[in-house]
């Protein structure tokens, strides 16, 4: 299949877009610079260099794709703007191409933040509760989510929990604070953090664009219901001397990160039932239970850097 592929450099993105040209798809990559454009070419995609705020750039390079994947998130404060232009853009491109008689799919990234806390396990039909650090998001997933019901084009919304393994993202983060001697835990860490491997997560993207009766909203979590403390022993225990670990009041770490603390406090049980209905199943099922697979490959990717 033809793939145009956002973010394919970060840290969601990188891992979709390494099982996308491994399955065997021609993949179109948005980069923002040469030296991202070399990196995807060696690694066996066409690259495109454009930036998701100048639609131009990139809008008839999506429009020549079956599948739209969406990964990317613009880490400036304009991020909601930024990935506005960048949804309505890429709808745009998947109606072209369907009013042409073409058959097109649009998959778009959130995140189960926006479920904000759950006091049960929650599925992809559960009403949407954003912690503020995320309020846009529900409104773009309803734009992409419209479009699909419309029968305009076939659009899909993923729901990542929190992404492990490599060298980034917040469990990377705690990796590395530990081998430093100092994690810091928002608030007591019994909150629970609903997680998925990277690569287990690229997989239910790879099911979603090529699957055409695929459609809707699907979650991609390992199910394990581990607390922040569950994890943070774990890391403790695996580092070479175990690190002190600090914990701080919500109010304290909200002076200090804004919002984006209280993300990290929520409390969420996430289950994923339309992503297993496609045969998905994750095979890391707990990031406690792999801290010594996740260090290593910590290691090899900054040994490699």
């Amino acid at each position: 299949m033809q793939i145009f592929l956002t973010g394919a450099t970060g840290h969601i993105g990188s891992a979709v877009f390494d099982t996308f040209v491994r399955a065997g798809h021609a993949v179109t990559a948005l980069v923002r610079d040469p030296e991202k454009a070399e990196y995807v070419s060696r690694r066996g995609a066409r690259a495109v260099i454009g930036d998701l705020d100048k639609p131009a750039s990139y809008a008839a390079e999506a429009e020549r794709a079956e599948v739209v994947v969406h990964t990317a998130l613009d880490g400036s404060p304009r991020r909601d703007k930024v990935d506005r232009c960048a949804v309505d853009t890429l709808l745009a491109a998947a109606t072209n191409r369907v009013a042409s008689a073409m058959p097109a799919a649009f998959v778009y990234t959130s995140g189960i933040w926006v479920l904000g806390d759950t006091a049960s396990p929650v599925a992809e039909d559960a009403p949407v509760n954003p912690t503020p650090h995320v309020a846009w998001r529900p409104a773009h997933e309803r734009l992409v989510l419209d479009a699909g019901r419309s029968h305009t084009v076939r659009t899909v919304v993923v729901r990542p929990g929190i992404v492990y393994g490599e060298s980034r993202g917040i469990i990377a983060d705690l990796l590395k604070d530990a081998a430093n001697g100092l994690v810091r835990v928002i608030g007591e860490g019994k909150n629970r953090w609903p997680c998925v491997y990277a690569r287990d997560l690229a997989d239910v993207y790879l099911r979603v664009a090529t699957n055409p009766e695929a459609s809707g909203v699907f979650h991609a979590n390992d199910e394990a219901d581990e607390t922040v403390g569950d994890i943070v022993e774990a890391i403790a225990h695996h580092v070479r001397m175990r690190p002190d670990v600090r914990h701080v009041p919500l109010p304290e770490a909200r002076a200090k990160m804004g919002t984006y603390a209280d993300a990290l406090a929520l409390d969420q049980r996430v289950r994923s039932p339309r992503a297993r209905a496609l045969g998905w199943s994750p095979t890391l099922h707990s990031v406690a239970g792999n801290v010594a697979r996740l260090l290593e490959e910590f290691r090899t990717r900054r040994e490699a850097a």
